[in-house]
C-alpha cells in the first residue's frame, strides 16, 4: 500500500463542499473527479497522476459529511491523502471508500507542491525525497488497513459477514 508520487499541496480549512462543489456533484464519478479542488488549484484535476499524494493542512474535509468528496478524490487516482488534521466525518468516509488518509502534524511545513513523496500508510512513515526529510504520521490502524486492502467497507462487508 506504499505510495510514491508528486505532492499536491493545499492549505487549511478546506470544506467538503470545496473539494467537490455542490454544482459539480451531480454527474458521474469520472465527471466529478475532473473538478476536485478546482477552486484551490485548477491544474490539480487535469494533471494529477495515479499514486500522487494530496497534502493539506488543518480541518481538511470540514463542514458536511458528504461521502462524495473522498470518492471524488479517490477517482482522481490520488494514492494517499496526508493532512495535518481531517474532520472526523471525512476521516471515516475516506476509509469507507478505500481512500488512505494519514494525519501528520507539521507536514505542510515540510513539503512543497511538486516534491516527490514516499508514503507508507501501514507504518505512517513519510519521506520527502526531494528535500530529504522524513515525517512520522500516526500509522493506519490494522482494521482500517484491512478495509483499505479490500477496497473499502462495501468490498469488505462479505468478509465481515462470514466472520460473524
Amino acid at each position: 500500500m506504499k505510495t510514491h508520487g508528486r505532492c499536491w499541496k493545499f492549505g487549511d480549512n478546506i470544506p467538503t463542499d470545496q473539494i467537490v462543489r455542490v454544482d459539480r456533484a451531480l454527474g458521474s464519478m469520472e465527471e466529478m473527479a475532473q473538478h476536485v479542488l478546482e477552486n484551490y488549484n485548477p491544474r490539480f484535476a487535469r494533471e494529477v497522476k495515479p499514486g500522487d499524494v494530496l497534502v493539506a493542512g488543518k480541518h481538511f474535509g470540514q463542514s458536511s459529511g458528504r461521502a462524495v468528496a473522498p470518492k471524488a478524490i479517490k477517482a482522481t487516482g490520488v494514492g494517499v491523502v496526508v493532512v495535518e488534521y481531517a474532520s472526523r466525518l471525512f476521516f471515516r468516509n475516506a476509509f469507507e471508500v478505500g481512500l488512505p488518509l494519514l494525519e501528520c502534524p507539521g507536514i505542510t511545513g515540510g513539503v512543497e507542491d511538486g516534491d516527490i513523496l514516499l508514503v507508507d500508510p501501514e507504518t505512517g512513515k513519510i519521506v520527502n525525497e526531494t528535500r530529504r526529510r522524513e515525517f512520522q504520521a500516526k500509522p493506519v490502524a490494522p482494521f482500517l488497513m484491512e478495509m483499505l486492502k479490500a477496497g473499502g467497507l462495501i468490498e469488505m462487508a462479505p468478509k465481515l459477514a462470514d466472520e460473524a
